[in-house]
């Protein structure tokens, strides 16, 4: 009776949908035996003991439970650059088998408009548009937050006492976003670059060397959570959209702006703090593994271990799916001239 209705189903439905019912169950299997006994590798484009390297690592441990096959997870670093090393990296140089992924800085999604990481686009060797996103488990803008000591306890107060806040280098938003404060809120942020990684800006701001710096929330509530929890540092602006729930308090960098030119021009570079921690693989990955590394992130995203081991590191996860990640990535393309022109040139006023 059932070989039956689907060979009358068939008929009725033609050869091509037929084939590709037939072909779903093999995809699968297809898939499970490429993973068995495989290890994927997420390449971080940060250094160590960060917040990125932090998400990669607990996204780790859980998600080969959800991939056919349960292949085993490894972690490496690449940072530099603002991730542009490690994304022509996976891209292009490392296995394009979905073997490999990559957890870049949320500043890849601004590339194509902006081209903040290499002059003109020279040095990027990739096309966001065309690249596999899968997940990013964490929507987080970053924070601008000083040292208890610091000349400044209310956003205010950036606009009148100088402050020293510590950077990796001119490509990453704990520069962007102090400059971005600087020129279109009025701020009197001195920006001290040249730090390798998270951990040394710490150290830097414990002994007095600075007074803060521009992180994602989970740089202190993860890595220092005494800090955070002891009143150590004090958070002034927040740089997204809306307020976090975690900091119903702390104002944004949109309610700070005065003009509705301002405030639009800070909506756009904040759009791509929905992707904060954005995990991708090559464009040249076969569609079926791409597929099922998207669908095994959305499991992890909802497996009670996954959110126990998370909540256990401070990381309060809030997941942004491959879909809309690369929704996004459209809705940046769309944005007006204006807007990119003069983010544009704020940030790189040298660019030619």
């Amino acid at each position: 009776m059932i070989q039956g209705s689907l060979k009358t189903f068939c008929r009725l439905a033609g050869a091509a949908v037929c084939l590709a019912i037939a072909a779903a169950p093999a995809r699968a299997q297809d898939v499970a035996e490429f993973y068995k006994g495989k290890n994927i590798t997420i390449v971080v484009g940060a250094a160590a003991g960060g917040a990125y390297d932090l998400v990669s690592r607990t996204v780790a441990n859980h998600m080969g439970r959800h991939i056919p096959g349960n292949p085993k997870f490894i972690v490496s670093n690449m940072p530099g650059a603002s991730s542009l090393p490690m994304m022509n990296n996976i891209t292009n140089a490392a296995k394009r088998d979905g073997t490999v992924m990559g957890m870049s800085n949320s500043n890849i999604a601004l590339e194509r408009p902006l081209k903040m990481l290499s002059k003109g686009g020279g040095h990027i060797a990739f096309d966001v548009r065309k690249l596999n996103w899968i997940g990013s488990p964490l929507q987080q803008p970053h924070v601008l937050w000083v040292w208890h000591a610091a000349p400044a306890k209310t956003a205010a107060d950036l606009n009148r006492n100088e402050v020293l806040i510590g950077s990796t280098g001119a490509g990453g938003d704990n520069y962007i976003v102090p400059l971005l404060m600087n020129q279109v809120l009025g701020a009197k942020i001195k920006i001290i670059s040249g730090y390798e990684g998270q951990n040394d800006i710490f150290i830097a701001a414990e002994r007095g060397e600075i007074h803060g710096n521009s992180a994602v929330l989970p740089n202190l509530t993860s890595a220092k959570p005494d800090w955070y929890r002891d009143g150590k540092v004090r958070v002034l602006v927040q740089f997204g959209a809306q307020r976090q729930k975690a900091l119903p308090d702390v104002p944004t960098a949109v309610e700070l702006a005065t003009t509705p030119a301002d405030k639009e021009m800070l909506r756009f570079y904040a759009l791509k703090f929905s992707m904060s921690y954005p995990l991708v693989v090559a464009a040249d990955v076969p569609a079926e593994r791409v597929a099922a590394l998207r669908q095994a992130f959305d499991e992890t995203m909802k497996d009670p271990s996954f959110l126990a081991d998370a909540w256990r590191q401070g990381l309060d996860i809030d997941p942004f799916s491959g879909a809309q990640m690369t929704q996004l990535i459209e809705e940046i393309e769309r944005a007006p001239k204006e807007i990119v022109d003069r983010v544009s040139a704020i940030i790189m006023p040298d660019k030619k």
